[in-house]
C-alpha cells in the first residue's frame, strides 16, 4: 500500500509525462518523422507504464503499454505518421486524463478496451512483447561501495553464465545508482530492470528483487545481465531511466575450467577499469537537488516577509525622527541606526526577492495546455492554424498563474472561433491559408504582459455600436459618439455577443466579461486592439506578485488611503471652478476628454472640513477603458506596500481590498478600484458623459 505523498508524487509525474506525451505528438503531427520526439514519447509512455504498473494501476499500465508498443513501431520505421493514427493516440491521452482523475477519487467510469483496441489496429498484425517480470532472489539491504562494480557469483550463476557464452552472450555486472533526493526509488528501480530486460536477461541481483521493489536499498543496486548488446548500449538504454544518476558496466570473465570462482574485467576490451571508470563519470547526470514544500508554508514565509518590509519602513521612518528630534548632537547614534536600517533593508530585500522566486512558476504551466487545444478546435471549426507561443519561461506568482488560465482560454476560443477566417475565406481575401495565432508573455518593470494575437478578420466598430445598442447594453446617443477604440471595448459589457448562432464554442455573451472580471480582480488590466480585416490583439498586464505592490498614497481628512499604482494613470491639480455637473456627476475637461469626479470624502463617508479650496487634488484611475478621477486632500507619493486582509471579522467591505502598516505604525485603507467603480455607478457616467 502506498502513502498520500508517494500517490502524489506519481500524479504529479503523470501530469508532466502525459503533457510531453501531448507537446511531441503535436510535433509528429506537424513534421512528421521526428526521432528526437519520438524518443521522448517512448520514454515518457515508458515511464507511466512502469510507475502505474509498481503503483498498481492496471489499467493505466495496459493502455501505456499498448501506447508504448504503437511507438516503437514508429521509432523503427514500420509505421508511419498518419492522421488517424494521432487521433487515436490523442483519444488514449484522453483516457490518460480520466483513468487519472478515476484515481484521485472522481466519479468516473473507464472503459479502456475500446481504446486498446483502436491502438491495436494502428500497430497492425506486429505487437511489441509483453514487458519481462522482475527477477524473484533473496533479501536484504544494499548500498553499492564507491567505485565497486562487481560482486560475489555462486556457483549456480556461473553455470548459467557459461551456458549463455555457448549462446553468444556476454555476461554484465550492472552498477546502477539513482538520485538520493528520489521519491519514489522502487519505481525507478522497476523501470530499470523492465529496460535491460528488453535487450537481455536478468539471473542475479543485490539486494533482492523484492526489496529493490519495496525501495529497501541506499543510492543503488547492481544485477547480472546475460545480453548480446555491447556495454555503451546497455548504458544507454539505463541513463534513459529519470533520476538515474549513474551506470557502471562491467564485463564478467569466468577463469578456465569447472569451478573456476576468479571474475575480472576481460583483458584488452573496451571495459578495462580504468577506461569503464572513465566511461562512468561520463554518464554521470548533474541533477537539481530540490524539495517539495507545500504551497501553504510558502505563504506564510511571504507574511512574515512582509512583516519585516513593514518594520524596515517604520525603522527608516523612526531614524528620520530621532535625526530631526535630537540633531547632530547624536550624530554618532543616528549614523549607526541609519546603517543597521540598511543592512536590514538589504537582508530584507534579497529574503523578499527569493521568497517571490520560490513563489514563481514559468507560464509555462498555463501555456503548455493550449497547443492541443488549439489543434482540436481548428479541427472542429475546419480552420488551418498556426499557433506560435512565445515566452514560455517568463515567471508569474503562483497565485496568479492560477487565476490566468481561464481568461486566456476565452481569448484564444475567440480568436478561434470569431477572428481567423476558414482556410477558403483567407484565400479569397489574399492571405495566407492557415491563419496565425500567437500567444506570447513578456517582463515590463514590475509585470507580465501577455498577449493574444490573430491575423483574422479584425472587429468592426459600427457593428459592435449597433449591436450594443440593439442589446440595450447602451443608448443610442452615446454609441454615435463612442471613438472606435471605445466601441471595440463593447466586448467586455456583459451579454455582449454578435454571434447569431448559439454554439457550444459561443454566443451566449458570457465570455469576455469574464476575461475582465477575473484579471481585475488579481490587479490586471486588459486591454484589446483591433484592425478590420487585419487581426485583433489582446494585451493583459499583471502584477509579477500580488502579496507586496507599490501603491500611490493619498491623505483624506488625516486618514492615508492607498491606489494600487497598477490602475494609477496620472495624478492632476484642477481649480475648484473648473468642475462642472453632466446629470448629477461632477466632470472635468482633461485634454479635450470628459473625465468624470468622485470624492474620496463621499464613497468612505468622512466629514468634508468645509473648507473651499482653491486647487483640488486628482487620482485618475483606469479599470479598462474606464476612466475617473478621485478627489483628495493630499498627495503622498508612491510606496511599497504589503497587502493584509481585513480578516473574517469585517469580511468583504465595499470598495476596499485590504488594508496596510505604514513606517509610523499607522493602517493605511487599500482602495479596490474594480469594487470603487462598480460601486459609484461611474460606468454609466462614462457614457452619460462620454
Amino acid at each position: 500500500m502506498f502513502s498520500d505523498e508517494e500517490i502524489s508524487v506519481f500524479l504529479d509525474e503523470l501530469e508532466e509525462k502525459i503533457q510531453v506525451l501531448n507537446e511531441n505528438i503535436l510535433v509528429l503531427e506537424r513534421e512528421g518523422e521526428n526521432q528526437e520526439a519520438l524518443q521522448e514519447i517512448f520514454r515518457a509512455a515508458h515511464t507511466i507504464k512502469g510507475s502505474s504498473a509498481v503503483m498498481g494501476y492496471d489499467k493505466m499500465a495496459t493502455l501505456t503499454h499498448e501506447i508504448e508498443n504503437l511507438f516503437d513501431q514508429m521509432r523503427k520505421g514500420l509505421l508511419p505518421v498518419s492522421g488517424p493514427l494521432v487521433d487515436t493516440l490523442f483519444l488514449a491521452l484522453d483516457t490518460l486524463h480520466v483513468l487519472r482523475d478515476e484515481i484521485i477519487g472522481k466519479d468516473v467510469s473507464v472503459d479502456i478496451e475500446q481504446v486498446v483496441a483502436r491502438l491495436r489496429q494502428c500497430q497492425g498484425p506486429q505487437s511489441a512483447p509483453a514487458a519481462g517480470e522482475a527477477p524473484e532472489a533473496g533479501q536484504g539491504q544494499y548500498s553499492p561501495p564507491d567505485g565497486g562494480v562487481t560482486g560475489v557469483l555462486e556457483d549456480v550463476d556461473e553455470e548459467v553464465i557459461r551456458e549463455a557464452g555457448f549462446r553468444g552472450n556476454q555476461a554484465y555486472w550492472v552498477n546502477v545508482e539513482v538520485d538520493p533526493a528520489c521519491q519514489m526509488k522502487s519505481v525507478r528501480a522497476f523501470l530499470v530492470f523492465e529496460t535491460i530486460q528488453q535487450v537481455g536477461e536478468v539471473i542475479k541481483c543485490e539486494p533482492s528483487a523484492e526489496d529493490i521493489q519495496e525501495g529497501r536499498f541506499d543510492v543503488g543496486f547492481r544485477v547480472v545481465l546475460l545480453t548480446s548488446e555491447d556495454a555503451d548500449r546497455i548504458r544507454n538504454l539505463i541513463m534513459t531511466v529519470s533520476e538515474v544518476t549513474r551506470a557502471d558496466i562491467s564485463r564478467i570473465k569466468l577463469a578456465e575450467g569447472p569451478g573456476g570462482a576468479l571474475r575480472r574485467a576481460e583483458p584488452g576490451s573496451r571495459e578495462k577499469n580504468a577506461e569503464q571508470t572513465a566511461k562512468a563519470e561520463h554518464a554521470e547526470v548533474k541533477t537539481v537537488q530540490t524539495v517539495r514544500v507545500d504551497v501553504q508554508n510558502l505563504d506564510t514565509l511571504m507574511n512574515l516577509v512582509g512583516e519585516l518590509v513593514i518594520d524596515r519602513t517604520r525603522l527608516n521612518r523612526f531614524a528620520e525622527i530621532f535625526e530631526g528630534r535630537f540633531g547632530t548632537g547624536s550624530s554618532d547614534l543616528v549614523e549607526k541606526m541609519n546603517e543597521i536600517s540598511g543592512h536590514l533593508g538589504q537582508v530584507t530585500g534579497d529574503l523578499q526577492e527569493q521568497i517571490m522566486k520560490a513563489r514563481m512558476l514559468p507560464v509555462a504551466q498555463v501555456f503548455n495546455r493550449f497547443p492541443r487545444m488549439v489543434r482540436d478546435l481548428a479541427q472542429k471549426l475546419g480552420k488551418e492554424v498556426n499557433f506560435i507561443v512565445e515566452g514560455h519561461e517568463t515567471e508569474l506568482d503562483r497565485n496568479v498563474i492560477e487565476v490566468i488560465g481561464d481568461p486566456l482560454i476565452h481569448l484564444i476560443r475567440n480568436a478561434l472561433d470569431h477572428g481567423i477566417e476558414e482556410p477558403e475565406e483567407r484565400v479569397r481575401l489574399g492571405k495566407a491559408r492557415s491563419g496565425v495565432l500567437r500567444l506570447k508573455a513578456s517582463y515590463m518593470e514590475n509585470h507580465i504582459i501577455i498577449t493574444v494575437q490573430d491575423d483574422g478578420k479584425g472587429m468592426d466598430p459600427a457593428r459592435l455600436r449597433a449591436k450594443a445598442v440593439e442589446k440595450g447594453l447602451v443608448e443610442r446617443e452615446a454609441a454615435e459618439r463612442m471613438s472606435d477604440a471605445e466601441a471595440v471595448n463593447l466586448i467586455f459589457l456583459p451579454g455582449f455577443s454578435t454571434v447569431t448562432v448559439v454554439s457550444d464554442l459561443s454566443g451566449r455573451g458570457v465570455g469576455m466579461d469574464i476575461v475582465r472580471n477575473h484579471i481585475e480582480q488579481i490587479n490586471g488590466i486588459v486591454e484589446v486592439f483591433s484592425t478590420l480585416g487585419a487581426g485583433t490583439t489582446f494585451t493583459i498586464k499583471l502584477p509579477l506578485t500580488l502579496a507586496i505592490i507599490r501603491a500611490m498614497m493619498v491623505e483624506l481628512a488625516n486618514e492615508q488611503f492607498a491606489f494600487p499604482l497598477t490602475n494609477v494613470l496620472e495624478t492632476i491639480s484642477v481649480k475648484a471652478g473648473e468642475i462642472k455637473k453632466v446629470k448629477h456627476n461632477e466632470v472635468i475637461l482633461v485634454r479635450g476628454r470628459i473625465l468624470p469626479l468622485v470624492r474620496l470624502a463621499d464613497i468612505f463617508e468622512r466629514e468634508d472640513s468645509g473648507e473651499e479650496k482653491e486647487r483640488l487634488f486628482v487620482v485618475v484611475l483606469g479599470i479598462g477603458d474606464k476612466r475617473v478621477g478621485v478627489i483628495v486632500d493630499k498627495l503622498l507619493g508612491d510606496l511599497e506596500i504589503v497587502i493584509k486582509s481585513l480578516g473574517d471579522y469585517l469580511g468583504k467591505v465595499p470598495c476596499l481590498s485590504g488594508a496596510t502598516i505604514l513606517g509610523d505604525g499607522q493602517v493605511a485603507l487599500i482602495v479596490d478600484v474594480r469594487s470603487l467603480v462598480k460601486e459609484i455607478g461611474v460606468e454609466e457616467a462614462v457614457y452619460a458623459a462620454g
